[in-house]
């Protein structure tokens, strides 16, 4: 049995009143970057591992982002499995709900070299490029690894703010792309149709998220997110105004557009692939495109921060959600892109159709065709956050 359009998916980002709340509270953060104590090193902030005599370890995660039995939701069967064959015991929290809220919730800890009573945090590619900037990661050891060494997706390697991948280990992947219902619309193919089809005016909504929204526009423009340069930006900015001033876009959002493309009250979007697959349960007529010139690949990461006291613990859970049966099992619950090669081969076993999804197992064309957003500093990131706000409206 399939799980329902969850109410709160993992890329939910908080909107309106509370949004603007949290921007500035990121305004603050940022600004928070550069002053003395904040930046750590290695060296300067040693970590002590008590992995060899506490059999423990506490967990942050996003809600909805752990498969659960659905006949008793207190049971996590995968995570249950690894308690039982490791011995660890395993605090799990869901209270990562918004990047910029958690980043809060422990700045001031990192900042100081404190403990943050978390041994792994899972967070989105920009916020996980922040954190390691800032030097409030501990290194990985890859020894402890093999499954992640032998298995990690090819796409997910050498990422620009992790290029020896012992920082950001993927726990799901998905895509950025385009959406619409066929009920109310024919089918859409370029960013370009979404931004100025007459048929489509004032029926098109597209993303709060920057990188994702302005990503996709990047490559419309024919230069790659993975590595732009300010002019280009701004030209893909100027593209996403015209849009918006024309009255093309009826708003900018979180995943709430779900339920509006579900009922056909707004007929395309910016959307991502988990949430489409869900939809798509329930009406085939809703469909996730990937554009002609290409999609946005995310990643959100499990992270040891530092002072965590269960590095190795943490990553024996890693490496144990890198063998390629663990994998599945957790993907035919959360629905997302599995970053873990060989789990494919084991979703047959769980749901053919759903190891048949190329929005859970892209094929290589597809992600030939996908680019994760440039890591940013300090300064371009509080730079083109702003200047996009200012687009949107926020």
């Amino acid at each position: 049995m399939r799980t329902p359009l969850r109410p709160l998916t993992r890329r939910g980002l908080l909107t309106g009143t509370l949004g603007s709340a949290a921007l500035v509270a990121a305004g603050g953060a940022l600004a928070g970057c550069g002053t003395k104590g904040a930046q750590q090193t290695e060296t300067g902030c040693v970590s002590e591992d008590l992995s060899g005599t506490e059999k423990k370890l506490a967990f942050s995660n996003w809600p909805q982002y752990m498969d659960v039995d659905e006949s008793d939701e207190s049971k996590r069967p995968t995570l249950d499995a690894f308690i039982a064959k490791s011995g660890i015991a395993v605090t799990y929290t869901e209270d990562v709900n918004d990047n910029n809220e958690f980043f809060g919730k422990v700045q001031n800890q990192l900042a100081g070299c404190q403990p943050t009573e978390r041994d792994i945090m899972v967070l989105t590619d920009w916020m996980a490029a922040r954190m390691i900037r800032l030097g409030w990661v501990q290194k990985l050891d890859k020894s402890k690894l093999p499954n992640v060494e032998a298995n990690l997706l090819s796409s997910l390697r050498g990422r620009s703010f992790d290029k020896e991948n012992q920082l950001a280990i993927p726990w799901q992947s998905g895509l950025a792309g385009l959406a619409y219902n066929g009920k109310v619309t024919k089918e859409i193919r370029t960013v370009d149709e979404l931004l100025t089809r007459p048929d489509l005016k004032g029926k098109v909504t597209a993303l709060s998220e920057m990188r994702d929204t302005m990503g996709l526009l990047l490559q419309s423009n024919g230069h790659d997110p993975s590595n732009f340069t300010a002019a280009q930006f701004d030209d893909a900015l100027n593209k996403l105004k015209k849009a918006v001033d024309s009255g093309q876009i009826r708003k900018f959002t979180g995943n709430d557009y779900a339920p509006d493309l579900a009922k056909g009250d707004i007929a395309a979007c910016v959307g991502w692939s988990g949430d489409v697959i869900q939809l798509g349960f329930e009406d085939e007529n809703v469909k996730f495109v990937v554009p002609e010139s290409g999609v946005m690949l995310w990643s959100d990461n499990m992270l040891v921060p530092n002072k965590a006291t269960h590095k190795a613990n943490a990553e024996q859970l890693m490496n144990y959600y890198y063998d390629p049966a663990v994998a599945a099992q957790l993907a035919a619950y959360v629905n997302y892109i599995c970053p873990v090669q060989g789990a494919q081969a084991e979703m047959e076993k769980i749901d053919p159709e759903l190891a048949a999804n190329p929005l859970i197992f892209p094929d290589d064309a597809m992600l030939a065709k996908s680019k994760v957003f440039m890591a940013l500093d300090e300064k371009q990131e509080r730079e083109y956050e702003g200047k996009f706000q200012q687009v949107i409206g926020a």
